[in-house]
């Protein structure tokens, strides 16, 4: 198998298993009511998601190059992985310091974190979308 042939397909798979975790952790946010076994999936699920994240960056980087390929494309692709990163760290930042017993806090940051991922996942749709038009 040629080795270029294999990066577009773990780029293309690790695309789909991010969008995977972040549908799950939307789906964990919406049907989950105890606010600490929600929190407790979703941090779990946080360095996967930045693995996976930076995995989509280097395997797209390395296609990239190989190809000697920067049009608008890959400078939408690279966006996009930035902007789905600074999302999921503010993410992060907001659910660290909310308590168990501060339940106005919990109910904002359900609100805030269906907003985030339902904005991730429309970053990852609207890029394809995008790409394959072009």
């Amino acid at each position: 198998m040629d080795i270029m042939a294999s990066s577009l397909t773990t780029h293309l798979f690790t695309i789909y298993l991010l969008l995977g975790v972040m549908v799950f952790n939307l789906l964990t946010i919406i049907n989950q009511n105890d606010f600490i076994t929600m929190a407790k999936r979703i941090k779990f699920l946080t360095p996967i998601f930045h693995t996976l994240n930076a995995m989509v960056i280097y395997t797209g980087a390395i296609y990239a190059a190989f190809y000697h390929m920067f049009n608008f494309s890959v400078i939408l692709m690279i966006c996009a992985s930035i902007a789905i990163m600074v999302l999921e760290i503010k993410r992060y930042k907001k659910l660290r310091v909310i308590k168990s017993t501060d339940l106005k806090l919990q109910e904002e940051f359900k609100y805030f974190a269906k907003k985030i991922y339902a904005f991730e996942i429309a970053i990852m749709i609207s890029v394809y979308v995008i790409v394959k038009v072009i």
